[in-house]
């Protein structure tokens, strides 16, 4: 028998990206966002029942890519079609294995020899401006548009988004008993200007997974002590943090047993960056939800991302030979240093 309700749920964003790959590879309008690289860092290590994923899309998102999407193990009955379009696109190009620009997409096309493409046309990137505290957004996430069955999952992860939907999420999935809520912050809101809001957006988290950059911009000025700001967002009340550092690996901290670990990154043959930290949030949830052992999340986290980055795409992780991910996280667990 088949089980129908999800017992982890993603809630983020889908988009329509162009990616200039670090081979200098194009992709143009192919499907991603955080919550495929998520959904995919998950179901290396959980296939059923098939996660369910909250979103908001426009009527102009291709619904061949919802049908994909569910053939590749995901429940998209959490995908709310607006009856008017959005614009999702988002361009990126990554001008080496951990650098990457968002900006001037007509530049990089340009120094390609390429001919801009027309579908991005009138795109503009976010100035990466402050989020708002009062003013949703077309993508901002509402209670209403997680399905009653969905509120009935063990596990949540909340990719990053605007810090409305933040402010509201966690706390719909505390009321519905979700055990384990794990929440990758916006850096709309990871900055000086939102030192006293981010506090209770972690009160009652089971871990806060923000990359290194997020958190030397939020303390700015307090501190430049990795660890010392993982102690500092733990304190408001969450058991785990667990600082990205992309190629650097991963920090962690126990909160309980106010343990600092440090976990190498798995040393992939890198194709494709893109998603790498949504993965490593997908995996920590799942090895979180089968082990209650952080440092074990960290190590399952940290093998999705290793799978994801390898190939293109968010769904390349799953084609991977069997066993893998398993021989993989064997082998991590010999580099990982208690600090």
């Amino acid at each position: 028998m088949v089980v129908k309700t999800p017992q982890f749920i993603i809630i983020g964003q889908l988009l329509r990206e162009y990616v200039i790959l670090p081979s200098d590879r194009v992709l143009l309008d192919v499907p991603g966002g955080n919550l495929l690289y998520a959904g995919a860092g998950l179901l290396v290590w959980e296939e059923n029942p098939p996660p369910g994923i909250v979103a908001r899309v426009g009527e102009d998102y291709p619904q061949a890519w919802l049908d994909e999407f569910s053939r590749r193990g995901l429940d998209t009955d959490g995908v709310n079609v607006l009856p008017h379009a959005v614009d999702v696109r988002s361009f990126v190009a990554f001008t080496g294995r951990s650098s990457r620009s968002t900006d001037d997409p007509v530049a990089h096309f340009a120094r390609l020899g390429l001919p801009f493409p027309k579908a991005l046309l009138g795109y503009r990137e976010a100035t990466k401006p402050l989020d708002s505290r009062t003013q949703l957004l077309p993508t901002s996430l509402r209670q209403s548009d997680i399905p009653p069955d969905y509120l009935d999952a063990r596990g949540a992860h909340l990719c990053p988004l605007d810090y409305l939907t933040h402010s509201i999420m966690p706390a719909v999935l505390r009321q519905a008993e979700v055990t384990v809520v794990t929440l990758d912050p916006s850096p709309g809101y990871m900055n000086p200007t939102y030192w006293n809001d981010v506090p209770s957006l972690i009160t009652g988290l089971t871990a806060f997974l923000p990359s290194e950059e997020e958190m030397r911009s939020l303390f700015e000025g307090r501190s430049e002590d990795l660890w010392e700001m993982a102690e500092t967002l733990a304190g408001y009340g969450c058991e785990i943090v667990v600082i990205k550092r992309g190629e650097g690996g991963q920090y962690l901290y126990d909160a309980a047993s106010h343990t600092r670990w440090e976990i190498p990154a798995y040393p992939s043959q890198v194709v494709d960056p893109s998603g790498a930290g949504d993965a490593f949030c997908g995996g920590f949830l799942a090895g979180y939800r089968r082990t209650y052992d952080p440092l074990k999340a960290g190590l399952y986290g940290n093998i999705s991302a290793s799978l994801v980055v390898e190939g293109v795409g968010p769904f390349y992780a799953l084609d991977a030979l069997p066993g893998l991910a398993e021989a993989r996280m064997e082998s991590l667990k010999q580099s990982v240093r208690k600090v």
